[in-house]
């Protein structure tokens, strides 16, 4: 089975370059900079134990992939990128192959059972991050990663259990999760704090707003029937996948401030915090945090915040404002 992993950042590039490493067949489609790096030297790995080069065979798009009816696609871009590339992949001829949504937010999953019949969901607690071509960061340890993997809607299978074998070869803790999208609106309630991270930056109040918002979510879950993991106290976490520093690498924070600082063009915000709004007005549920959170978002991508200049007082009056 190759795994085609399509977007090359922290998530993708990291899962890729340690399933190479330990000799399993992997693809990438990648694209500009790090596509161009990928192709001349490889991808190279930082983790604790050291900096070790990965080589697998690398794409710009999906038409110029020679596919295979074995071949399983993993989704690692961010999910305002998610439409695109399932349109992409329909032309390129993909039809039964399984789409492994390894991505943050719940909306991927159903956008690619649109278009193809074996969707599978994958929740990723990986910290990572990508700031520099042909270079990734993975800071967890002692595995890369946690990963809780199942079919969607819900189910497991063998394309499943073959998926936890090879992320388990490859130094990532992986369960398969009958119940997946239990576990994604988990990581969605985690994932409503990388914009107030994002825009405060770190300490006492930003913590103070980040259960805000959190807390704000799930009322709204609640509220919609939709029951979900509580993933902060996760005790896996503390067995197998602790955040180490490594030598010489910064870690930026969550993927928001990642996209923030590189200069992206587009950060996540809508698909996570805009999931709850979305759901509140579904569920007549007021969620003044999260849409106050999402308008900071544009105003970050627009130039007119800067990353962890706002203040506690510029959110207090936002909210005044209504």
């Amino acid at each position: 089975m190759r795994l085609v992993v399509y977007g090359i950042g922290a998530i993708g590039g990291t899962v890729a370059a340690a399933m190479a490493l330990c000799g399993q067949e992997v693809a990438g489609i990648a694209r500009g900079p790090q596509l161009a790096a990928i192709r001349k030297a490889g991808l190279l790995l930082r983790t604790q134990e050291g900096a070790h080069r990965a080589r697998f065979d690398c794409y710009g798009t999906p038409d110029e992939v020679d596919w295979r009816s074995g071949d399983v696609v993993m989704l690692t871009m961010k999910s305002q990128h998610t439409a695109s590339a399932l349109l992409a992949l329909v032309a390129a001829g993909i039809e039964d192959q399984p789409i492994v949504c390894a991505q943050n937010g719940v909306a991927n999953e159903p956008m690619a059972l649109r278009w193809f019949p074996n969707v599978y969901g994958l929740t990723v607690m990986m910290p990572a991050a990508y700031a520099t071509p042909g270079e990734v960061a993975a800071f967890g340890a002692p595995r890369r990663g946690i990963f809780d993997i199942g079919r969607y809607p819900a189910g497991s299978d063998d394309t499943v259990r073959r998926l936890v074998a090879m992320c388990e070869a490859a130094g990532i803790a992986a369960f398969a999760h009958p119940d997946i999208m239990h576990s994604k609106y988990g990581k969605l309630v985690m994932n409503l704090g990388n914009i107030v991270q994002a825009a405060l930056g770190e300490g006492a109040e930003a913590d103070a707003w980040m259960a805000r918002v959190r807390e704000e979510g799930r009322a709204v879950l609640t509220a919609a029937g939709i029951g979900f993991a509580d993933l902060a106290t996760d005790p896996r976490r503390d067995t197998l996948m602790k955040v180490r520093p490594i030598d010489g690498v910064r870690r930026a924070g969550s993927s928001t401030l990642q996209s923030l600082e590189r200069g992206a063009g587009s950060i996540e915000t809508d698909w996570l915090n805009g999931e709850i709004v979305w759901l509140g007005r579904l569920h007549d549920v007021p969620t003044p945090l999260n849409v106050c959170f999402s308008a900071i978002a544009r105003d970050l991508v627009a130039g007119r915040l800067a990353p962890g200049a706002v203040s506690g007082a510029m959110l207090e009056d936002r909210l005044a404002a209504g």
